[in-house]
């Protein structure tokens, strides 16, 4: 497939933008872009004549639980939080994701490619979350990354979920000990399980424990730690836990973040997927919410992707999201690498997604006009070299 006459907005590291250019689809992967100038055609290539319209790499909602929570069903298609303990992390979101929920079709018409999905916030670790294409209907042929991340969860929701239940925790201090007291013993079985391997004559190989295996990728680094906080203060404890362990991590929704963005800068977190927005105050820890609070981070150096929660925010409307942080003073270019690049970067998957150049997937988005302008829809989307809209 080649895309022609079209202008490409790459959003790569130098935000290069192509006026008239072409690209170069093979077996799924972009394998070249360039001037239409030099484009030199190959036989038995389908082409697609972008005259007038503009490429973007296709979006990524880098936070949402798209396919566990069922659409117009209640319990039955709930899937999204394992609420019978506390400590959850060996559970999988691709054993719960449902590809044929209808708003996996409109999340790829509305130009949204990718996603990272997984377990709510009930629990204080709730699970592996995974980062799927929304095209599909195998979610074992839709993965990009699984585990992409280990989701935590500080603030209200443990509280009520368990206080309910009469079973700890009932506090932020129970929930910040159980995360603890859960690392704790999963870093000395990994180093046990280290020794072993070493030396097997003189150490002894520890009894198999599904959850402790479960969170040795976050010792390693494989992958981060994704921190559902809203609160500064919930904020500061999931950084003060990364650190004690030494392991990276992600701050997800972090309402209160544009009012500590000075102290966000000493800290290292891999990025702040930042939202929803388009929604009401409905609990305690979202009293400062507001639509501004996404350019105010981004202004402050913090890597941001700016997120929906879906269901929380329906997933199509990611873009809406994104215009509303325009609007309310977020660098527009900063809006569009929020939904591309630079959620691809915070969720280690910048490999395959988040930019329009050689060797990534090809999932591309075609448009008429500006895709922050309301009025504006896809008008032809591309997953893994496929015309899908």
């Amino acid at each position: 497939m080649v895309i022609r006459n079209v202008e490409i907005h790459t959003m790569d590291s130098q935000n290069t933008v192509i006026e008239n250019g072409y690209i170069q689809i093979k077996d799924g992967k972009i394998i070249k872009t360039g001037e239409m100038s030099l484009f030199t055609r190959f036989t038995k290539e389908e082409i697609i004549n972008g005259d007038g319209m503009t490429a973007y790499p296709g979006f990524i909602d880098a936070h949402t639980h798209l396919g566990m929570f069922g659409d117009s069903t209640g319990f039955e298609g709930d899937d999204g939080n394992e609420d019978s303990d506390p400590v959850m992390p060996h559970l999988r979101a691709i054993d719960a994701i449902n590809p044929l929920d209808r708003y996996f079709e409109e999340a790829r018409n509305a130009g949204i490619t990718t996603v990272v999905t997984g377990p709510g916030s009930a629990n204080a670790i709730s699970g592996q979350l995974a980062a799927v294409k929304t095209y599909g209907k195998r979610i074992d042929k839709m993965i990009i990354k699984s585990p992409v991340g280990m989701k935590f969860a500080l603030g209200e929701n443990p509280k009520v979920t368990f206080s309910d239940k009469d079973q700890s925790p009932v506090t932020r201090m129970a929930t910040a000990a159980l995360i603890r007291e859960t690392l704790k013993k999963a870093k000395k079985y990994y180093l046990e399980k280290q020794n072993y391997e070493k030396d097997k004559e003189n150490y002894d190989c520890p009894e198999y424990d599904m959850k402790y295996e479960s969170l040795i990728p976050l010792f390693t680094k494989e992958i981060p730690a994704h921190f559902h906080v809203h609160r500064a203060d919930d904020i500061f404890t999931a950084i003060r836990i990364s650190r004690e362990f030494d392991i990276n991590y992600v701050l997800v929704h972090a309402t209160d973040a544009y009012l500590i963005c000075d102290e966000l800068a000493e800290e290292s977190p891999l990025g702040i997927l930042s939202g929803p927005v388009l929604t009401d105050r409905s609990k305690p820890e979202l009293t400062n919410l507001t639509p501004k609070s996404t350019g105010i981070i981004s202004k402050n150096g913090i890597k941001t992707a700016i997120v929906t929660d879906h269901p929380e925010t329906p997933i199509q409307y990611l873009l809406l999201c994104a215009a509303v942080a325009v609007r309310e003073g977020m660098d527009k270019i900063s809006a569009l690498k929020a939904v591309t690049s630079n959620a691809a970067e915070i969720c280690g998957i910048s490999d395959r997604v988040g930019s329009i150049e050689a060797g990534k997937d090809a999932d591309i988005v075609l448009y008429k006009g500006d895709p922050l302008n309301i009025m504006n829809k896809p008008e032809t989307v591309i997953i893994n070299g496929i015309t899908v809209k």
